[in-house]
């Protein structure tokens, strides 16, 4: 590209001619200095004071005053119509060189354009700059600046050197053979708008740590449950582009500068801007106690993200994997299996089809977001949702595979209110008509209100229903502002399963802060309340504590949570409107009938991160796969098959001590791709009452592992 650039500039530049005295019809751009300067002065008065403003800004870089470098810069720049300065390109031995002519160019102050018969164009011009900065005093032949000057419909108008004859307008075949250079020159330097973007901040936890204490602190005014953040949402708190300089490492080489800092592939102009990458998840471990050798993961991955105009953005991922992982993860992928023969699902994936003895599952992700003001945010793609403030969510979670979705928030005052239509797959072979899965639709929406600069409270409603009596997609659940239990009733007392949720957040300081969830299935007070623990008794709650920069270390993160969810809870006695998709939970990755205890800590120093987690709980299995008595646990079963009305305890089946540890450490290659290297560490122990009914799990497991990973997505071992 780089190269394309300098031969069409070079071309361009060379067919041009140096002219004197403009003709009375062109005018050359107008610092403030040549305001009142006659207009035979103009062009002079232009060349003096860019080379003067360039000279005083100049400052010559270390590395080049080292060597005594002697030589020349030649910069080529143009004046937009809004009399911008912008760098086409700068030929230069060192990059440093390069890197100081573009500061001292885009840093020059805003002059009136050029103009051709009274309307403003761009005129480009090549500089150069001679090394030692002393030569440059005179304006010799030598030093001269040369100018080219294009008009607004981009026609070329050639300056010719002592030369008054008026040139003619270019024919129509001119101004198309020019149209494609036009668009090359139109590029500028790289200036990071994706962090200025509204594109989803990649929901990753050790992402999101690195500026959840800047997000939450004592009298901000942000809502943090509604995830993905936007990257314009995050801005305000947490300079992305000075967090990710500040780790740069100076390198020279084009490799080494696309392999540690930058973007592989990075295009902007003034009305659109792009950058593209490769991305990986290379894994390679050991399960001590699997009865095979080794686990791995081979991801390859290509990204693609931009935005079209300063509302308009685009995100796209498609990643294509084998794998085999440890002996637990293998026995659960394939107890979800789709109906059609594949032999398994991995979680927070897709379907995965045979790979000799492992799995290959491809995955796409994607979506357009659109901003029309400040207020609304709009996007529609393929992906995931999180709803609330802790490591899980009783609400909307990201343990599921990608999904179809459209997506409004609205931010205003203390208010944030977001609304999510998805389209939703039931795979099991019990609901399977002709060869084709069923689909089912998830409607949500969560009202965040920051009551006080330390109170924070949510409100959160969602509802499922299926494609019965060929309704599709219930145009009822479009309005975003009301209730769907009322819809949900009036479409018939089977036509859809709803829930309701209350979240909150309490910031004790800038270091402490207390979150939670509460869920509600079920609305039958009289069952929720009456003591003799009915079925319908469909409840979830969380309660969780941040603790940051724990004892005055920086970025030290401290996490506690508790999770409880009563039996039954997200299932229904329709076979199909049960709160998960593509056989995984939209909440609770464990699904319900179980407590739980989270530890988290975290820590990051410059590249270097590392976090530990403990996990001790107690679930109650089913006894049989074919959820006959169903007892509760897993999500996809009837209500209907349940032993009994009353006396449903916590834990009823096969209970199950749960205690899990993970370690990790690593180290981020490179900040802009949030590319990775670790070390990873986990023990496992599933202590059953009765071992030999839980679908053959894998009762005790360490597995270490060893991987080169882009941190796009939340990879959950921990069931």
């Amino acid at each position: 590209m780089k190269v394309l650039m300098v031969v069409l500039s070079a071309f361009l530049f060379v067919s041009a001619y140096a002219q004197d005295n403009l003709q009375q019809d062109e005018r050359f751009p107008v610092f403030t200095e040549c305001e009142n300067v006659n207009y035979s002065e103009q062009e002079n008065c232009f060349y003096n004071q860019i080379r003067a403003k360039v000279m005083t800004n100049f400052e010559l870089p270390d590395a080049v005053a080292e060597d005594n470098y002697q030589g020349k810069i030649t910069v080529l720049f143009e004046v937009t119509p809004e009399g911008k300065f912008r760098v086409i390109y700068v030929d230069a031995v060192y990059d440093e060189l390069k890197q100081e002519a573009e500061k001292v160019f885009t840093e020059l102050d805003e002059v009136k354009p050029a103009t051709y018969n009274g309307n403003p164009i761009y005129m480009q011009f090549r500089m150069p700059i001679y090394l030692p900065l002393d030569r440059n005093k005179s304006a010799s032949e030598n030093n001269q600046i040369v100018a080219q000057e294009v008009n607004v419909e981009g026609n070329s108008v050639a300056n010719e050197s002592n030369s008054t004859q008026k040139k003619s307008l270019p024919k129509k075949k001119e101004i198309y053979s020019e149209e494609y250079d036009s668009v090359s020159k139109s590029l500028s330097a790289y200036t990071h708008k994706q962090f200025l973007s509204h594109l989803n901040i990649p929901f990753s936890h050790e992402v999101y740590n690195r500026f959840d204490d800047e997000m939450n602190r004592v009298g901000t005014n942000t809502h943090t449950a509604s995830k993905p953040f936007l990257y314009s949402d995050v801005k305000p708190y947490y300079d992305f582009q000075k967090e990710n300089e500040a780790l740069a490492y100076d390198v020279d080489s084009w490799l080494g500068r696309k392999f540690f800092n930058e973007h592989m592939v990075r295009i902007q102009s003034e009305k659109y801007w792009f950058v593209a990458d490769v991305a990986a998840d290379l894994q390679i471990g050991k399960d001590f106690d699997a009865d095979f050798s080794t686990t791995y993961n081979n991801t390859r991955a290509a990204v693609i993200q931009g935005g079209i105009g300063k509302d308009l953005n685009f995100y796209a991922a498609v990643y294509e994997s084998q794998g085999r992982f440890a002996q637990y993860f293998n026995q659960y992928a394939e107890s979800i299996r789709p109906d059609g023969g594949n032999p398994a699902i991995i979680p927070g994936r897709g379907i995965a089809k045979e790979f000799g003895e492992d799995y290959d599952y491809p995955v796409a992700e994607g979506y357009l977001s659109y901003s029309p003001s400040e207020h609304f945010n709009v996007q529609f793609g393929h992906g995931k949702n999180f709803i609330g403030d802790g490591y899980r969510s009783l609400l909307m979670s990201d343990v599921a595979s990608p999904y179809p979705f459209f997506k409004l928030n609205t931010s205003f005052w203390k208010l944030k209110y977001t609304n999510t239509w998805m389209s939703m797959r039931d795979v099991r072979p019990a609901v399977t008509e002709s060869g084709s899965f069923r689909t089912k639709y998830v409607a949500n929406h969560y009202l965040s209100y920051n009551v006080t600069k330390r109170l924070n409270i949510g409100l959160f409603e969602s509802v499922i229903w299926e494609n019965d009596n060929d309704r599709g997609f219930d145009l009822n659940y479009l309005n975003p502002v009301i209730f769907y239990r009322a819809i949900e009733f009036s479409t018939g007392s089977r036509g859809g399963n709803a829930l309701i949720g209350l979240t909150g957040k309490y910031k004790w300081s800038n270091h402490f802060n207390m979150y939670g969830q509460l869920m509600i299935d079920e609305f039958s007070s009289s069952d929720i309340f009456g003591g003799e623990q009915s079925y319908k008794n469909k409840l979830g709650f969380q309660l969780g504590l941040k603790y940051f920069n724990a004892f005055n270390l920086d970025n030290l993160y401290l996490q506690l949570e508790f999770n409880k969810v009563r039996p039954y809870t997200y299932s229904h006695n329709e076979i199909t409107l049960n709160y998960g998709h593509n056989n995984q939970s939209l909440a609770h990755l464990w699904g319900a009938n179980f407590r739980e205890l989270i530890a988290i800590a975290r820590y990051k120093k410059d590249r270097l991160y590392g976090h530990v987690k403990f996990i001790v709980g107690k679930r109650g299995f089913e006894l049989e796969p074919d959820l006959n008595p169903f007892y509760g646990s897993d999500i996809y079963g009837n209500d209907e098959n349940r032993p009994s009305d009353n006396g449903n305890e916590m834990f009823q089946g096969n209970a199950a001590d749960f205690l899990y540890g993970e370690l990790e450490l690593g180290y981020i290659v490179n900040p802009a791709t949030n590319l990775k290297v670790y070390a990873n560490f986990i023990h496992r122990n599933l202590n059953a009452d009765l071992p030999g009914v839980n679908y053959g799990f894998q009762k005790n497991t360490s597995w270490v592992n060893f991987g080169f990973r882009t941190d796009l997505f939340n990879w959950y071992y921990d069931f």
